[in-house]
């Protein structure tokens, strides 16, 4: 539950408001939480401004005007700048300020941002995301916490706001750990039921039809029964919308290279999350980039070469 209490409702800052940042900041407004907001591209910020909420040209202003920020954004290198960037949170952070990352980086970021601003005398968690753009519309997000125990209540706080699911995971970067575990099987997961739909398909079965079977049997999995890739299975996911907004490819790339970056460094074998890595590189190169990640069914039906 959120605090009701009017000394919680001081402001907090956000920066990123892309797919996931976008509706995040939106039920943090809800909760009646006033927010000081920036985004690399105005444009992200103009329906908060309209809204009343303050705009900065900033992270460091963001610092200097909230001691609890979320930031949310697409890669590691855009948290590093926006932490430790020339014009970065680091520049103007307050001593003792919450500064909780839900960007999906690579572990060792996290544990290396978290070092810098302990020096700085503020706290930094990991908060990476799970749920998509749907949960974070309705509040629903599983949020997966990394950082020191003490501060987990005060970010759970914030997080209980936009999500369903607040999970405190050990140290700085154990969040980022569990993200990157749960992405890779939704990738292999999502690949499996695209290739099982459009088999079924050729086979003569109905799509609707075989994702029903699918879901009432042993094969059923997130991938089939809420977020199926095939067209005209299912109201209000990507699939039945061009394979617009959700989860972009390349983004499911990128976190699929975080997977393989973190197997290589703890020699574990992927087998199936290195193809699955493959498979969504192959789809960048071929034009799916800006697609949902469930595109992976249109472009096994399209590709000739398999």
């Amino acid at each position: 539950m959120c605090s009701r209490s009017v000394a919680s409702k001081t402001p907090v800052g956000f920066i990123g408001l892309g797919n996931m940042g976008n509706p995040m900041a939106k039920n943090l407004m809800k909760h009646g939480y006033p927010l000081i907001i920036y985004d690399v591209f105005p444009d992200a910020c103009k329906e908060f401004q309209d809204a009343g909420e303050q705009v900065v040209s900033s992270p460091a202003d963001v610092a200097e005007k909230a001691d609890r920020i979320i930031t949310m954004l697409p890669t590691s290198i855009n948290a590093v700048e926006a932490y430790s960037g020339a014009n970065g949170i680091l520049k103007k952070v307050k001593k003792g300020s919450l500064l909780i990352d839900s960007s999906t980086i690579d572990p060792a970021v996290s544990k290396e941002l978290a070092k810098e601003v302990e020096k700085m005398g503020a706290v930094f968690m990991d908060a990476p995301v799970s749920g998509g753009v749907g949960a974070a519309r309705s509040g629903n997000l599983t949020f997966m916490v990394g950082g020191v125990e003490d501060e987990f209540a005060a970010a759970q706080e914030l997080l209980g706001c936009m999500g369903s699911n607040v999970v405190y995971c050990g140290a700085v970067g154990t969040g980022q750990a569990a993200k990157i575990c749960n992405n890779m099987l939704l990738a292999i997961s999502m690949i499996g039921t695209a290739e099982a739909m459009n088999l079924g398909i050729r086979l003569g079965l109905d799509p609707k039809l075989l994702a029903k079977i699918l879901n009432m049997s042993s094969g059923r999995c997130w991938s089939s029964d809420t977020y199926n890739p095939v067209p005209g299975v299912m109201d209000g996911v990507p699939s039945a919308n061009n394979y617009q907004g959700g989860f972009g490819t390349t983004l499911m790339a990128k976190d699929l290279g975080l997977a393989q970056d973190s197997a290589t460094s703890t020699k574990s074998p992927i087998l199936l999350g290195s193809l699955a890595h493959q498979i969504y590189r192959m789809m960048c190169a071929k034009g799916y980039s800006k697609k949902d990640f469930s595109s992976v069914f249109q472009f096994l039906r399209e590709e000739e070469t398999f």
